[in-house]
């Protein structure tokens, strides 16, 4: 708890007070100062209140960085082990039918030709 956040509080509260006294003494000064009190307490307690939250995610920032940090490094050990299990299986794959690979890129290559190049009339 700031600063703001503990006086504005405490003046929300001498504002009620204060404005029960004006409506117990039929008191309309008394009664609209305590209600002017109670909305300028509000106000200074939600601004300490988002000062805090913003202090508290400045001061968190550093952990979840590294941590962010930890999981893009993990999640990039598992990724280039699934590339290398794939790119080990398509290898092995051409290496027993090479004639189907070869066929296949033929048609893969003529079909990026045609799809750059357009059809001719």
């Amino acid at each position: 708890m700031n600063k703001d956040e503990f006086q504005g509080g405490a003046r929300y509260v001498e504002g009620k007070v204060e404005k029960a006294i004006g409506d117990g003494v039929d008191s309309r000064d008394w009664t609209v100062a305590g209600m002017v009190d109670q909305v300028a307490g509000a106000a200074q307690h939600g601004y300490g209140r988002a000062r805090s939250i913003v202090e508290d995610a400045i001061d968190g920032a550093p952990d979840l960085a590294e941590e962010a940090g930890d999981r893009v490094k993990i999640a990039a050990g598992r990724l280039a082990d699934t590339a290398e299990r794939g790119g080990k299986a398509a290898a092995q794959t051409v290496h027993d039918s090479p004639v189907l690979w070869a066929v296949a890129a033929a048609l893969g290559a003529y079909a990026l030709a045609w799809f750059v190049h357009g059809r001719r009339d």
